[in-house]
């Protein structure tokens, strides 16, 4: 696993990525019509070209597994993203701590709907503690879900 800085050709896996339902669920994120590639490429384009914006390609024996991001406003907030195809594989930890050890600045937030085991499970591992609680309309499910506050200090 190797962490780089995103290459335009990566969108198309990006666009892919975000595609399958399974991820979609547990992120519970989804655009309205996650099939609009022109809303997908404005999202990037707002993300790539946005300084207070760190992002990471998620590489794999040369494939595009995923991205990691940190918006770096008043309350830093990290996002991560692999496709299915590599949970389960240790893929998206390596690229969590590889990240966090470029990025260090604290406190760091994280935003995580409470079933997703996963991603809360690497959050935990790398000192993550929940802080709270929201509840947010999820595109993905249709309902509102709960998301767990996570900060690592």
């Amino acid at each position: 696993m190797q962490l780089r800085e995103v290459r335009p050709s990566d969108l198309d896996a990006f666009f892919a990525h975000q595609q399958e339902p399974e991820a979609n669920l547990m992120a519970a994120y989804q655009a309205r019509n996650p099939a609009d590639r022109a809303v997908f490429d404005h999202h990037w384009n707002s993300i790539l070209n946005d300084p207070t914006v760190l992002v990471r390609t998620i590489e794999h024996e040369g494939d595009v597994v995923g991205s990691i991001l940190v918006f770096d406003g008043e309350t830093p907030e990290i996002n991560f993203w692999t496709s299915t195809k590599y949970w389960g594989k240790g893929i998206t930890t390596s690229a969590v701590d590889a990240f966090l050890a470029e990025y260090t600045k604290r406190p760091l937030t994280a935003h995580v709907v409470q079933d997703n085991l996963g991603s809360i499970k690497v959050l935990e591992r790398r000192g993550f503690k929940t802080i709270g609680t929201e509840q947010i309309f999820s595109n993905a499910r249709a309902e509102v879900v709960t998301e767990n506050v996570m900060q690592l200090d």
